[in-house]
């Protein structure tokens, strides 16, 4: 573990990830490895909110183990852990929670969203945010890669943060995030964002034929071969770039708008693209899956990684509050 700024990332095991998931968490989180010390913990506490089902959570967390092992991360520099390992998290958790004001919590989407959908809102879902910030400072996170839709949970980290710096010295490291602007909307087969709650997704590592039969049914307008299409409003178009050159998209652009090519081909070229680049740490990824004694060392070295710091995280906040 070197002196590069820490960067914390967690994934929730409520599915079989996604292209979706891979292009807008996955593959940045791997790059990032090259800039930062990273720490990335499959939430499983989180997925309990959800989540009923006690051996798709274990079989979840294993699959996303596989795939981040398929996909090059280097679990020797960095550490990959289970959220449910590391039981300071919800000791801390309980310590932030007594200074975090009801209207704070009121104020967070998900909650929000809840009641505006006459869901029954568990004590779980009403004080996600401060475990989600327990997260985030319990390792000393220095930077948080986020989306725009949960820039409001970075921002309730660094309230909680500095309110307890206030009141008791300081003792936690008040995290910066970094905002991935340029992750674009990777839409589903239907065209909307591919989200596994449209069951409109198309899984990161399906067998190839099932993986090219999915890329087949993406819907397009219905326009003939010889009509000239445009490339900015297609799916197909859209997956095709997260994968390929510059100069590959706009060759295929001029033929869109050129007339003369039908879907099918172009969805053919989207599925060679994207097999190119998935088709070797898919072979990877059949063969650790199976490995279960592989994916369990990996979890407790990165446990042990992790819960190291989350110990003197715990210790100094103990220290603080005089327990």
């Amino acid at each position: 573990m070197g002196s590069k700024p820490r960067s914390l990332s967690g994934i929730k095991p409520t599915g079989t990830p996604h292209l979706g998931n891979y292009l807008g968490m996955i593959k940045p989180a791997i790059q990032l490895q090259e800039t930062h010390e990273t720490f990335y913990f499959i939430a499983d506490y989180h997925a309990l909110t959800s989540m009923r089902d006690p051996k798709q959570l274990r079989e979840h967390t294993y699959d996303l183990t596989a795939i981040f092992a398929a996909l090059g991360m280097d679990f020797e520099s960095h550490a990959f852990f289970r959220q449910s390992d590391i039981p300071e998290v919800t000791e801390l958790t309980w310590i932030l929670s007594c200074i975090t004001s009801k209207g704070l919590m009121e104020r967070a989407h998900a909650y929000k969203d809840a009641v505006s959908k006459d869901q029954e809102v568990s004590v779980g879902l009403f004080c996600y945010p401060v475990l989600m910030a327990c997260d985030i400072l319990i390792y000393d996170s220095n930077h948080v890669p986020v989306g725009q839709d949960q820039r409001q949970h970075l921002e309730i980290t660094r309230d909680l943060a500095i309110r307890f710096n206030h009141l008791y010295g300081e003792v936690f490291v008040i995290p910066e995030a970094i905002i991935e602007k340029n992750i674009a909307t990777i839409p589903g087969l239907d065209g909307r964002k591919m989200s596994k709650s449209y069951e409109n997704v198309i899984p990161l590592f399906a067998p190839e034929k099932q993986f090219r039969k999915a890329i087949m049914k993406i819907t397009t307008d219905s326009k003939s071969v010889e009509e000239s299409k445009d490339p900015e409003t297609c799916s197909v178009f859209a997956l095709y770039s997260c994968f390929s050159t510059k100069a590959d998209q706009e060759a295929l652009a001029e033929r869109y708008r050129a007339g003369g090519m039908g879907y099918s081909e172009a969805k053919q070229l989207c599925f060679e693209a994207l097999n190119a680049e998935l088709n070797e740490p898919r072979e990877i990824f059949q063969q650790i899956r199976n490995d279960q004694s592989e994916l369990d060392g990996i979890l407790e070295s990165g446990r042990d990684k992790a819960r190291a710091i989350a110990r003197q995280v715990t210790d100094r906040v103990r220290s603080k509050v005089g327990l």
